[in-house]
């Protein structure tokens, strides 16, 4: 290394191959670098660990980015490590024949703690989870500029994370939505308009395999967001399409989803529990039905009030599917393990009098890759099954 950067000690032995450190096993270095930095990582006994960022505000103080002591993390370091996650999706998963919609970087699955890229045609919209990520922003908008030439870019961060992390960040503002295409089917990514990124990439293959079932059925889409799984059902046959959700910003956008593919689902602002309840009431049932809420908690503290929610609406849910119907239902709740989602579902079976055939588990797409040692980037879970009196 030419120039000398920050040394930050342990307190303790490391034996892991983890690319998190916590605050508690770290020295306070004096004087304590800004947040982000890129510092040099020994242990309590001055061996060499690694390359990353520092952060003394945050819970996770480090991040190791690099375990190699002859590599920078430099400007190259981020071309190189951005252009092998663009040929992850281009050149192994061959992405671009399915979609111009697709995650091009999921932060730890790629190496890049703390970040994550979603491309929209030439939009490419990131957010920032980490100090480090926003303080070295430039040279990641370099990276991709030289991945998508001519690309325009949108960039956010959630406020309880410019909190955690000590950065401040107003983001982008009057980005024009982007149209994308999946598997034939058109979408309006629109990181202004609507919840993250703009769209959901990450059910591609969920949305495409439930889709084919659904040819001539009556189908339910709960928690509908900009219309993703109600659509593909509509394009690909049902008879009908009741898409719910509380948000009528985002069911703007699912309405002019379903127009720019001509067809005519009924999407409908309320709050699930009451419209559940309702049309169980009135006898209602559908031949498919899609139960795919919100993030639940971000809270280790809270994950048991969410498995709760998750109960509640899972059980309503089941209470609408029409005997050997489909239920296909998700959690994107990261704290909350597959384990744990199956759990709540059998619990829900049994309060909802229904037995439940699991015909399928999965997850998000390939181009959302988690390390085997890494589990924290997993998050979302999905259930397919056939519901049976």
């Amino acid at each position: 290394m030419t120039d000398a950067i920050p040394t930050i000690r342990l307190r303790n032995a490391w034996r892991s191959n983890h690319p998190w450190i916590f605050q508690k096993l770290v020295d306070k270095p004096t004087p304590r670098p800004k947040p982000g930095s890129i510092v040099d990582i020994v242990g309590q006994d001055g061996v060499w660990i690694g390359r990353g960022f520092y952060n003394g505000h945050s819970r996770i103080a480090l991040r190791i980015l690099e375990t190699d002591p002859d590599v920078a993390v430099d400007a190259a370091w981020f071309a190189a490590k951005i252009a092998g996650a663009v040929r992850l999706r281009r050149d192994v998963l061959r992405l671009d024949g399915i979609s111009n919609a697709w995650r091009v970087v999921h932060s730890e699955g790629d190496g890049l703690s703390g970040l994550v890229v979603d491309r929209y045609d030439d939009l490419l919209v990131m957010e920032f989870f980490s100090a480090g990520m926003f303080r070295h922003r430039e040279w990641i908008f370099d990276a991709l500029r030289a991945q998508f030439p001519g690309c325009r870019f949108h960039a956010a961060a959630d406020e309880h994370v410019q909190k955690q992390e000590s950065f401040d960040f107003h983001g982008t503002s009057g980005t024009e939505a982007a149209t994308i295409t999946e598997h034939g089917i058109r979408f309006l990514a629109d990181p202004a308009g609507a919840h993250k990124t703009g769209f959901f990439a990450d059910q591609r293959d969920n949305r495409e395999w439930l889709s084919h079932r659904c040819a001539g059925q009556r189908v339910l889409d709960l928690c509908c967001n900009t219309g993703g799984f109600g659509v593909y059902a509509a394009v690909r046959g049902a008879a009908e399409v009741v898409g719910i959700d509380i948000d009528e910003a985002v069911l703007e956008i699912a309405r002019a989803n379903a127009r720019l593919n001509h067809v005519r689902p009924r999407f409908v602002q309320a709050d699930i529990f009451p419209w559940l309840r309702d049309a169980a009431n009135n006898g209602e049932q559908f031949d498919v039905v899609v139960l795919d809420p919100a993030k639940m908690t971000r809270d280790r503290e809270q994950v048991i009030n969410a498995l709760k929610k998750y109960l509640d609406m899972n059980k309503l849910a089941l209470g609408v599917v029409k005997p050997g119907g489909l239920l296909a239902t998700f959690s994107c709740t990261g704290l909350v393990s597959e384990e744990q989602f199956l759990d709540m579902l059998r619990r829900a079976a049994f309060y909802a009098g229904r037995t439940v055939q699991v015909l399928k588990v999965s997850g998000a797409g390939p181009d959302h890759p988690f390390l085997a040692h890494v589990q924290e980037s997993r998050y979302l879970k999905a259930v397919f099954c056939r519901v049976l009196d």
